[in-house]
């Protein structure tokens, strides 16, 4: 029932609505989790992962019928331009969903005040953040005291090449993740998110009063580089259905080939500003 909410087409013609969808997917996988597996003694050690199979779960459908839809449209267009202009409005349907589960995760986290139930994300910010001392940190800041969030590093240049090599191995995993499953991306998509909405619940802690805030300071530089992955989802279905559609030796194939490689490009100056941002605006704002 659920995966016929919303219709490839009217997605792409009303990308908004996505945010909605987004909010009752999220809303719905750490409800569900809560509720089910909060007082199972070994499940609940699971939580953060149960509730992105439920995520992923939900968001599945849609996502292999868009990508089966941007393939055919990939068939028939070549150039920058086109291709930005034929395959943006499914990115940008992309960027509603994920604001979407951000919004939700972050909500609900912050609500329901389950140390477990986003265990695993804040084990992910806190590797990131505190590398040598992860236990220490997931045990602090699963409470809701404040990161420095600025990180351990203090030469600018290092740090940015440090997130910009971390950002781009999440898009080759973005993309072996598409390729071998057009829409299994969506794993990858929906675990940023909730890493994300983990991290506004350490920097607000976990202060209902201050989501708006704490949604600014990561979404910033968040909003790009997680577009960086939609382009590469995007990128690898549409890969992927073009081959098992024509094969390699097709015409038709090798025009949407050529797409492939400019959207990968374009994802990959997409990271750079993002890394750029976090690094040298965010900090300046969020100081």
């Amino acid at each position: 029932m659920l995966e016929s909410l919303i219709r490839p087409k009217e997605a792409e013609q009303k990308p908004w609505k996505m945010f909605f969808i987004g909010l009752v997917y999220a809303s719905l996988s750490l409800i569900l989790v809560n509720w089910f597996f909060s007082s199972d003694p070994v499940l609940s050690k699971a939580s953060g992962m149960i509730v992105i199979a439920f995520c992923v779960m939900f968001s599945l459908p849609f996502m292999y019928r868009i990508i089966k839809l941007e393939e055919k449209e990939d068939e028939e267009i070549e150039g920058f331009w086109s291709v930005w202009k034929v395959h943006s409005d499914a990115i940008f349907a992309f960027m509603w969903l994920f604001l979407g589960f951000v919004i939700a995760f972050s909500f609900w986290n912050i609500i329901l005040q389950n140390p477990d139930l986003m265990n695993f994300q804040v084990g992910t910010y806190c590797q990131i953040n505190s590398p040598g001392n992860v236990e220490d940190c997931v045990s602090k800041y699963s409470t809701g005291s404040l990161l420095n969030p600025t990180g351990a590093a203090s030469d600018k240049i290092s740090r940015f090449i440090a997130i910009l090599e971390n950002n781009i191995y999440v898009m080759i995993f973005t993309l072996v993740f598409s390729l071998i499953f057009g829409a299994g991306a969506i794993f990858v998509l929906a675990w940023n998110a909730s890493v994300i909405s983990a991290a506004i619940g350490i920097f607000t802690k976990y202060n209902i009063n201050e989501i708006p805030l704490g949604i600014s300071r990561y979404m910033i530089h968040g909003f790009p580089e997680v577009t960086a992955y939609f382009i590469t989802a995007l990128a690898g279905g549409v890969f992927g259905v073009g081959f098992i559609r024509h094969g390699f030796r097709d015409k038709r194939f090798l025009r949407v080939l050529g797409n492939v490689f400019m959207l990968l490009f374009i994802a990959l100056l997409v990271l750079v500003v993002a890394a750029w941002v976090e690094v040298y605006i965010t900090p300046i704002i969020f100081n």
